[in-house]
């Protein structure tokens, strides 16, 4: 794999994901053949401040959870209104690295 790619990639992306997996995910770049490259780039990752916005602003219909893909979640913040505002709260501190698990996730199913 060419590494101006790699590093493009990761430049580009380096908000959507952990930290701490930074180097996972630059191993698991450089392991990959052209089309998985491609199909990992065409993605659409979520974008963790986009999270956090969607929190405030409809975090007690469960916006946020469906939109990173727990449903579950997200039905319960729907019905209960956030769980009378304990989930609310509780999310405004953890969507963003809630978001950049699940972008990671997603991530690590195409290799």
């Amino acid at each position: 794999m060419d590494s101006q790619r790699i590093d493009m990639f990761l430049a580009t992306t380096a908000s959507k994901f952990p930290p701490e997996k930074m180097m996972i995910v630059k191993e698991c770049l450089e392991q990959m053949d052209d089309a998985k490259f491609f199909a990992v780039q065409a993605m659409d990752y979520r974008d963790p401040t986009i999270m956090l916005v969607a929190s405030i602003l409809g975090g007690t219909l469960g916006i946020n959870r469906f939109l990173i893909g727990d449903i579950g979640l997200g039905v319960l913040k729907l019905l209960t209104g956030g769980c009378c505002g304990i989930f609310y709260i509780i999310d405004l501190f953890l969507i963003m690295n809630r978001t950049k698990e699940t972008n990671f996730e997603r991530f690590m199913m195409l290799r």
